[in-house]
């Protein structure tokens, strides 16, 4: 039982490390410790490897914010068009912002472990039933979410195009040479991470002192937004080519929340629950339905060759004490790192944070053998589709495409 608590609280702190670093993907963390797993499995069970790497895809869920918050963010003019804790943060309310992060995560954590028997009642019979119209579940999914973010006809039809020209990229890209983990840094490292700090830094964007004190309130807004968190970050966990966005979305919806406006709190306390459910939920999908829903429940689905009942009530106990540790870390480190960030220079730390990503692409692609070319020449067409939405004034969620319109083409049968 302490090699259980150990690993758990080992993989809490390495997922404050992937979580806090900018680039580095919890999967490609996982891929590593996978990796090892034939020597590691001499001194170590495989339900430690399994609680380890669990423990971290759950601290690096909610810690992900914290960079993410501080870094990329906008002038006050577009505002408007990025992820509600960017506005938290431009009124100098960034600790608030981490205390509803950290509040949604925790909160709709607990919301899937209470609904999981409802769930090992229904969810394999309806996904029985529902897998050979999984396509079209995503196809209309895409189609909604194509309309609802678009403002007007411009919007739309721009939105469309990106979403193909994404789902393009990502089609080629994953079924390349290249390996899964380095293809996806690319991608993900390009269209939303770069992209998003050189457009910062040419709108001249500055960090606002950070307001000392908060007021957190606690009313119905936030409850249904825990609520909505945990049921879309659950939906996730069996859908999929499904990712934060759409399952932001579909919390919006589910919560009656919205990113713009005074609802803002409401959605930030939703996108973070579905972050952190969706990484229990889909390792709980081995058991529900025998298929792993995310990089790290593809590795421990191979350490622990299945998952039994036994098994649930280990990893249900590892995601309670993971999510209640990063929970307090998530606010002292946010805590910590506004009041750092006030003391830098915002440009040169995103450049900075632009050189250590992009040396991240081409060392991944030099350890494993790619084709450099290839590699640089995707990660840079990424970037340049990641700006786009910015000076088309659209939601980058359309930019899902890139793994969404895979999963379709797979799940139709035609290739």
């Amino acid at each position: 039982m302490l090699d259980l608590v150990l690993a758990c609280v080992i993989g809490v702190l390495c997922g404050v490390v992937t979580g806090l670093i900018p680039g580095i993907h919890v999967n490609t963390a996982g891929a590593f410790v996978f990796s090892a797993s034939p020597l590691l499995l001499y001194s170590y069970s495989p339900e430690v490897l399994a609680v380890f790497l669990l423990s971290m895809s759950i601290s690096h869920a909610l810690l992900e914010f914290v960079p993410s918050m501080y870094l990329g963010v906008p002038e006050e003019g577009t505002v408007l068009s990025v992820m509600p804790g960017h506005h938290l943060l431009l009124q100098g309310r960034g600790k608030e912002a981490l205390r509803l992060v950290s509040l949604g995560g925790f909160g709709a954590m607990i919301v899937t472990i209470i609904l999981l028997p409802l769930f090992m009642v229904g969810l394999p019979f309806v996904y029985g039933l529902l897998k050979p119209y999984i396509w079209i579940i995503l196809s209309v999914t895409v189609i909604y979410m194509l309309i609802r973010l678009s403002r007007d006809w411009t919007s739309f039809i721009w939105s469309c195009i990106l979403f193909l020209f994404s789902g393009i990229m990502g089609w080629v890209a994953l079924n390349s040479p290249l390996s899964a983990s380095v293809s996806l840094l690319c991608l993900f490292s390009g269209l939303f991470g770069v992209s998003t700090l050189l457009h910062s830094l040419s709108q001249k964007s500055v960090l606002p002192p950070q307001h000392q004190d908060y007021h957190l309130e606690i009313d119905g807004g936030i409850f249904r937004g825990i609520f909505a968190g945990g049921i879309a970050g659950s939906i996730l966990g069996f859908l999929p080519g499904m990712g934060p966005a759409q399952g932001s979305l579909l919390a919006q919806e589910l919560s009656g929340s919205s990113d713009r406006g005074s609802e803002r709190e409401g959605f930030l306390v939703a996108m973070s629950g579905v972050n952190a459910s969706d990484a229990l939920f889909s390792l709980i999908a081995i058991y529900l339905i025998g298929n792993p829903r995310s990089g790290i429940a593809v590795y421990v689905n191979q350490i622990l060759q299945g998952l039994d009942f036994n098994h649930l009530l280990i990893m249900i106990f590892a995601a309670i004490t993971s999510v209640s540790i990063s929970l307090v870390l998530c606010i002292k480190l946010g805590d910590w790192f506004s009041h750092f960030i006030e003391k830098i220079n915002y440009e040169k730390l995103s450049w900075l944070v632009i050189v250590f990503m992009s040396f991240l692409v081409v060392l991944f692609a030099v350890m494993e053998n790619a084709n450099l070319f290839f590699v640089i020449v995707t990660y840079i067409t990424s970037v340049s589709l990641g700006l786009l939405p910015h000076y088309l004034d659209i939601n980058k969620s359309n930019l899902m495409g890139v793994l969404i319109i895979p999963a379709i083409v797979i799940y139709t049968g035609i290739i």
